[in-house]
């Protein structure tokens, strides 16, 4: 299983992106769909940090404390995606942004991803 991010890009503070990462390969669409999927992000220079998670229905959602209100990951079971909608974004939110599909399908942590997409890159200017 192959997990794609997109929709990065460079944006003004105060700006909006929305990420999306579907997936390919074999079994792609049952890890998409029953499996809790997330996002993380690397800074250069600091380590991986857990941005946010969703359970294999919707139904549970978190959040990093630092992203809480401006975030909201969503999934399309149908299409097989996932998304992380991102609002006013400041400059410290400029990170290389992956998704991750866990081995569980309640919740995301980083010790139990199995699947890591390739990350794209957000940069937010001030």
């Amino acid at each position: 299983v192959q997990l794609q991010a997109s929709g990065g890009g460079l944006v003004q503070a105060g700006g909006s992106l929305r990420l999306s990462c579907g997936a390919s390969g074999r079994a792609s669409g049952r890890i998409l769909s029953n499996n809790a999927m997330g996002w993380f992000r690397q800074a250069s220079g600091k380590e991986r940090e857990f941005v946010a998670s969703i359970s294999w229905n919707g139904g549970n959602k978190s959040y990093g404390d630092s992203v809480k209100g401006r975030f909201t990951i969503s999934r399309d079971r149908d299409k097989s995606m996932v998304y992380l909608q991102m609002d006013s974004l400041k400059p410290e939110d400029t990170a290389v942004y992956y998704c991750a599909a866990d081995r569980s399908s309640m919740t995301v942590t980083q010790s139990s991803v199995r699947y890591w997409g390739q990350g794209t890159q957000v940069t937010v200017s001030s």
